[in-house]
């Protein structure tokens, strides 16, 4: 029973990784962008500094993330195919699927012991846990024990799950929203040292500037 949920851990922990390394191997490009305009270009008089911003414009679904949600709702793991994630299919499948089979596992030998905990309160010794013979296999109080600890260990992969089932839903969601941000390299920020001379003194200036590339 226990191994059950060691099971069930890590399949949750294998869940979670594969999500945490898409975030961080999301590449830092566009696949697509429908419409780039001119670029804009103008010069500072007396400063020497020559500012260009580029604006880049990408079609955007509104309705891809909810349909994502929705598709993941209907079946785990249909909304990560939906967004092209792939690979991420099979680690839904395995997570909710080991957490289905802790529950039911859990459940069947807990309706086992229960049953032969019940007929021996009503005065019979003829249930699975007694030999041939007559002899007991399991006693009266192992039964009662077992079935306390069958029924934790049920409700806790319930319970983790709908958890996994929700992380699905919410990872689809997530993902579609991020697939429609401009990540490109040209999203820059960047110090850099700033000289400027003082109308009024005709003296040079020093600092740093914070130079925002778009």
């Amino acid at each position: 029973m226990n191994k059950n949920l060691i099971l069930l851990g890590l399949a949750l922990l294998g869940l979670h990784v594969g999500f945490a390394q898409e975030e961080e191997n999301k590449p830092t490009k566009q696949a697509v962008k429908t419409q780039e305009t001119d670029s804009i270009k103008q010069d500072f008089q007396g400063k020497g500094i020559t500012f260009e911003e580029v604006h880049k414009k990408q079609e955007v679904n509104p309705l891809a993330p909810s349909k994502a949600a929705f598709y993941s709702a209907v079946l785990p793991g249909l909304g990560q195919i939906y967004n092209k994630r792939y690979w991420k299919a099979p680690i839904v499948w395995g997570a909710i699927g080991t957490g289905i089979y802790v529950y039911s596992f859990n459940n069947t030998e807990y309706h086992r012991a229960r049953n032969a905990f019940k007929r021996r309160l009503a005065g019979f010794k003829d249930d699975e846990f007694y030999r041939e013979d007559g002899t007991v296999i399991i006693s009266d109080e192992a039964l009662q024990e077992a079935q306390e600890s069958t029924q934790r260990d049920r409700d806790l992969a319930l319970v983790i799950t709908i958890a996994l089932y929700a992380l699905n839903i919410i990872d689809a969601n997530v993902d579609a929203h991020l697939k429609q941000y401009n990540v490109d390299d040209d999203l820059a920020i960047d110090f850099k040292p700033y000289l400027d001379i003082n109308p009024l003194t005709n003296r040079p200036n020093y600092g740093m500037a914070l130079v925002v590339k778009f």
